[in-house]
C-alpha cells in the first residue's frame, strides 16, 4: 500500500505542470488542432478530423487534469470540428468559442446538439467572438483578429446574432474562420485557422502588433492560403503548416515557395508530428 501511495505521489509530482507557456500544434492528420497551456489552464483551438487530438491532449496535460477551460472552433468544417465532439465527451469544458455561421453537415449538427444539451444543463458557456474581442485566461492573452462583426452581420443577415450557428451562407466557411493573435512574454503567434487570401486584405489591426514570431499557416498550405502582400506585412519568423495525407496537394508548391521567398522557417506536422514551443 505504501509503495502504491508513493508511486501515485511520484507520478503527480512528475506530471505537475511547470510555470511556462506551452504551444502545441497537434499532429491530427489533414486538419487543425492547437493547444495552448500554462499551469492547469488550457485553450484548445480546433479538434482535427478525428479523435487523434485526444492523444495530443493526454501527452501535454497532467493525467489527472480532466478540465479544459476554453475550446474554440475556428469554423464548422469537419477537419477542424470532428475531434471536438470527443473532447466534449472526455473533458469538462468551461467555455466554447465559435462564430455564428453553421451548416447542415452531420458532424456539425452533432456538435450543435451536444453544445445545446450542455448549455441547457448550464455546464458550458458558448460565445460568438469577433474582431478586437479580448480573451484572457490567467497569463494567456489573445485577441480575436477576424471576423469583423459588422461584416458577419451583413453576410448572414438577421441570423448573424445566433449563438450556435445559422444554416445559410453563400460564402465559403473559410471566410468566417476565427483568427487569434496570442501574445506572451514579448512573443506573438498568429493562428489563422483557414482564413485565406479572400479576407486577408480586411485584417488590419494585427499589423501594429508585429514583428510576428510564429504563423500558423492558413488552410493547411493551400495555394490560396496566404497572399504575398499579407505575408510581407506580418513578417513571421516561423511558419507552421498543420497538414496530413491528402488528395488536395497540401502543402502546395506555391505556399512553400512563398514562405521560402520571405525566408520563413517552415515546419510541418506531417513531417515532424506534434510541433511544440515553450515560452
Amino acid at each position: 500500500m505504501l509503495c502504491l501511495v508513493g508511486c501515485l505521489v511520484w507520478l503527480a509530482v512528475y506530471f505537475f505542470p511547470d510555470n511556462k507557456l506551452h504551444l502545441v500544434f497537434c499532429d491530427v492528420g489533414q486538419g487543425d488542432a492547437t493547444l495552448i497551456t500554462k499551469g492547469f489552464s488550457q485553450i484548445l483551438i480546433d479538434g482535427g478530423p478525428n479523435d487523434k487530438v485526444l492523444s495530443c491532449l493526454s501527452k501535454n496535460m497532467p493525467f489527472f487534469d480532466n478540465k479544459i477551460e476554453m475550446v474554440a472552433l475556428t469554423h464548422p468544417e469537419a477537419d477542424h470540428l470532428t475531434g471536438l465532439i470527443s473532447v466534449l465527451d472526455k473533458y469538462e469544458v468551461t467555455t466554447f468559442l465559435m462564430g455564428p455561421e453553421g451548416n447542415q453537415s452531420a458532424v456539425f449538427l452533432a456538435l450543435e446538439k451536444r453544445l445545446a444539451a450542455l448549455m441547457q444543463d448550464k455546464k458550458i458557456i458558448v460565445k460568438n467572438v469577433y474582431t478586437n474581442d479580448k480573451i484572457s485566461l490567467g497569463q494567456i492573452k489573445m485577441v480575436v483578429v477576424w471576423p469583423e462583426k459588422t461584416w458577419v452581420s451583413e453576410k448572414l443577415g438577421s441570423n448573424g446574432g445566433n449563438i450556435l450557428g445559422v444554416q445559410s451562407t453563400k460564402l465559403k466557411l473559410n471566410q468566417f474562420s476565427l483568427v487569434f493573435l496570442l501574445t506572451y512574454d514579448q512573443k506573438t503567434v498568429l493562428l489563422m485557422g483557414d482564413a485565406d487570401q479572400s479576407v486577408q486584405n480586411r485584417i488590419v489591426d494585427v499589423y501594429s502588433l508585429m514583428p510576428l514570431d510564429i504563423l500558423k499557416f492558413p488552410h493547411h498550405g493551400s495555394k490560396t492560403g496566404m497572399s504575398e502582400e499579407f505575408l510581407k506585412k506580418i513578417k513571421p519568423k516561423i511558419g507552421v503548416i498543420s497538414v496530413g495525407k491528402n488528395s488536395y496537394g497540401h502543402p502546395t508548391a506555391e505556399a512553400l515557395d512563398l514562405l521560402k521567398k520571405e525566408e520563413v522557417v517552415i515546419r510541418r506536422t506531417d513531417l515532424e508530428g506534434d510541433i511544440s514551443y515553450t515560452f
